[in-house]
């Protein structure tokens, strides 16, 4: 093998660690890792990446792709698609993490599923709904691809809000229960449980991937569901006093716009499988059913 040319070594590598699986004969390009290297660089970053055959596409997601939420802490979420058949070195940059970048490879046959249901990654669908794609290298394929994983399907949405609602009742009602049969911490705990559960259903039932928390602001204020009672003045107040209280009254308030949502969106059938039980999760000045 040639002497290493001196001229290209990279002093103090970012993460020599990731590059320990490299093949020999397949050294890793010391320009990129340099690149890389570099705090506060992201052109330089995107640049060496587009000048690797092997790179297909680059995804920028997290803080860096949500407009005003960037902070001096925030680093550059960057998502490297490969070809299948990417050299060693390329993939053992999977991982790679430091104050100013993370990076996920993968290669285009993973991307085509990630986050997708099936996926062991579905948890992350919503670092791409507003991923913002810098680089596609097959013309548009990464971009279609990307664009997928931005919504659920209308099949998607309704398994999604099915399951998701259906978990939410069983959780409030959980609460309500314990609150009626005098304990009233348990009830909190179930309360508080019921939330998320009420926010997977709430975003399928408009088709939309639920944000992470830290988003969930962010995402009802640019990105309004619609009816001002799911607007972030009105909803984020609601959801804070349920989980600093878990009081009964504040729970079946929410749960009295979320049944007319429900029904409005088709999906009737679930909640009336709760049959009289729902008598416990409405508020005492509607017993019966409404329609929406």
């Amino acid at each position: 093998m040639p002497e290493p040319n001196p001229d290209l070594a990279t002093p103090e590598p970012p993460a020599p660690h990731l590059l320990a699986a490299a093949h020999p004969a397949e050294p890793p390009a010391a320009p990129l890792l340099a690149a890389i290297s570099e705090p506060a660089n992201p052109a330089g970053w995107i640049a060496g990446l587009r000048d690797e055959p092997a790179v297909l596409g680059l995804v920028l997601s997290g803080s860096q792709a949500h407009a005003g939420m960037p902070t001096p802490h925030s680093d550059h979420d960057l998502h490297v698609i490969t070809a299948d058949e990417a050299p060693a070195w390329l993939t053992a940059l999977d991982g790679f993490r430091s104050p100013h970048l993370d990076l996920v490879v993968m290669p285009l046959a993973a991307f085509r599923r990630r986050a997708l249901p099936g996926d062991e990654y579905g948890w992350a669908r919503y670092a791409y709904v507003h991923a913002r794609l810098l680089f596609d290298r097959l013309g548009g394929t990464i971009g279609e691809l990307l664009d997928r994983k931005r919504t659920l399907s209308p099949a998607e949405a309704r398994r999604h809000a099915d399951g998701h609602l259906d978990a939410y009742l069983n959780q409030t009602y959980r609460s309500l229960k314990s609150h009626r049969d005098g304990r009233p911490e348990l009830a909190h705990l179930d309360a508080a449980e019921s939330l998320p559960f009420l926010l997977e259903s709430l975003f399928a039932l408009h088709r939309r991937v639920r944000p992470y928390n830290k988003y969930l602001e962010w995402e009802l204020s640019r990105h309004p569901l619609g009816a001002p009672t799911w607007q972030a003045g009105t909803l984020l107040p609601r959801l804070r006093r349920i989980l600093a209280t878990g009081e009964p009254a504040a729970q079946r308030a929410l749960f009295a716009d979320v049944e007319r949502l429900a029904r409005a969106r088709g999906h009737g059938e679930i909640l009336d499988s709760w049959g009289t039980d729902l008598l416990l999760l409405r508020p005492p000045s509607r017993p019966d059913r409404e329609s929406p």
